[in-house]
């Protein structure tokens, strides 16, 4: 058995990896000039106009950490990556939440929950009583819906909305409930609330650990290519063709023929190869949304800057009309990231709810960044000593209710032997993907 996977994001990696544990051959085409799709780390540096160097600073282009549990940090150590593993720093446990002019952090446990003052007394009351709602999850709810039936307004304006455009680059009023968050229905269902499911989960779940590499995030795909025997990249597949028994695949070196085919690229990719067969799932795929995001890396002297930065990050909340979604700390959660001497902040412009902000000009972004980086966090500093934007046209797939209508035809599509394996279906975490490449392997090798 042969299995042809296109698209060496980290799903595809994964797959192939996989599978050449297990024995089983592969091929592994790629179009881009290096593997990892959107994960990609750069070291940079800036000049001054004096010539002096500022730097280096390590830049996350895509994503900036994994969270992962027992299980992940073993396979990293299969990888042989455990050397090169940088663990966050306890202090960035703590997440900020823009309110009333100021971040303010956001309760971690009952008792700042309760007796803190984040939340109104209102919203606390909400949560309380969020035990004895015996409402009934209806069919396609959005998160917002399903937090207003639960909770209230305010947890989704202050809690929730800021998460999810973190999370997701999406809008609570559009993203399903179901496909974002199943685990809040499991809770509703075995438990009669979320609140208590939550209570009881949290008292036997593994400890989850956020981590990276020392040279940054894009250490795990290099590792991955680098093991890998059946790798092409710079190789585009043009034309895909359902044979009696199996798939043909034309690629700009050549055609070959698999027993069973693996798509783990985007959804627009997907659709081209996939449309003389499956045109109606094809014309689906090419509904599914992908909001643009820009990240803009901006690093300042620790003296110029008041605010602690003693935390992940903080999220803007769309009520509040901020420029940005947020800001993630990011030497306050690795070390190595910047001169110790300095601090570096990626700040994540766009998405769902900002989609005109993510395309201003460079001038524009970077002057209403810092702007809102000098104002919120107390920086003195006319400039920032270094800046990097990074814009993302097509940043993280929605889980709207365009998802539920690809759900059951790529289900029946793998009689055909063609498989997705991608972050718009199943998940759209690292982790997840990780996790869903593992998982098809051993279906795969299984069937």
């Amino acid at each position: 058995m042969t299995v042809g996977i296109i698209g060496a994001g980290i799903s595809g990696l994964t797959l192939a990896y996989e599978l050449q544990q297990l024995g089983i051959a592969y091929h592994l085409w790629e179009a881009d000039s290096q593997p990892g799709g959107y994960i990609q780390s750069r070291w940079e540096s800036s000049k001054t106009p004096a010539g002096i160097i500022n730097g280096p600073y390590l830049c996350e282009l895509g994503p900036n950490s994994l969270l992962g549990d027992a299980n992940l940090l073993h396979w990293i150590d299969t990888l042989g990556l455990t050397p090169e593993l940088s663990l966050s720093k306890p202090i960035s446990k703590a997440r900020y939440i823009f309110r009333d002019g100021m971040y303010k952090k956001l309760p971690s446990d009952p008792p700042s929950l309760f007796f803190g003052n984040f939340f109104s007394w209102k919203a606390k009351l909400a949560i309380f009583r969020e035990r004895t709602n015996k409402t009934i999850h209806p069919d396609g709810e959005t998160l917002s819906i399903f937090f207003r039936r639960r909770f209230c307004q305010e947890i989704i304006d202050y809690a929730l909305g800021p998460f999810v455009a973190g999370i997701y680059a999406g809008d609570p009023e559009q993203l399903l409930v179901s496909e974002t968050f199943p685990i809040l229905l499991q809770y509703e269902k075995e438990y009669g609330s979320v609140v208590r499911g939550l209570i009881q989960n949290q008292l036997g779940m593994g400890r989850r650990q956020s981590f990276s590499f020392r040279n940054g995030m894009q250490t795990l795909p290099n590792t991955l290519a680098a093991t890998l025997i059946n790798l092409s990249l710079n190789n585009p597949v043009n034309h895909i063709r359902k044979l009696a028994n199996g798939w043909q695949v034309t690629a700009k070196s050549g055609t070959q023929t698999v027993d069973k085919l693996v798509l783990a690229v985007g959804t627009n990719t997907a659709a081209q190869l996939i449309d003389f067969h499956y045109k109606k799932l094809a014309n689906a795929l090419r509904s599914v949304t992908y909001p643009p995001m820009t990240v803009v890396h901006s690093a300042y002297k620790r003296t110029h800057v008041e605010h602690p930065l003693n935390g992940f990050g903080a999220l803007n909340p769309k009520i509040e009309n901020q420029y940005s979604a947020g800001h993630i700390w990011s030497s306050s959660i690795f070390d190595g990231r910047c001169p110790t001497d300095e601090v570096l902040v990626t700040t994540l412009v766009g998405g769902q709810t900002g989609v005109s902000n993510a395309r201003h000009t460079d001038s524009v972004l970077s002057e209403n960044v810092h702007r809102e980086l000098a104002t919120n966090f107390g920086i003195k500093a006319i400039e920032p000593v270094f800046q990097r934007i990074q814009r993302w046209e097509r940043s993280i797939p929605q889980y709207n209710a365009t998802i539920l209508s690809i759900k059951s035809p790529i289900r029946e599509i793998e009689v055909d032997q063609l498989f997705v394996c991608a972050n718009w279906y199943g998940g759209v975490s690292l982790s997840d993907c990780i996790q869903k490449a593992q998982k098809l392997a051993r279906q795969l090798t299984n069937a």
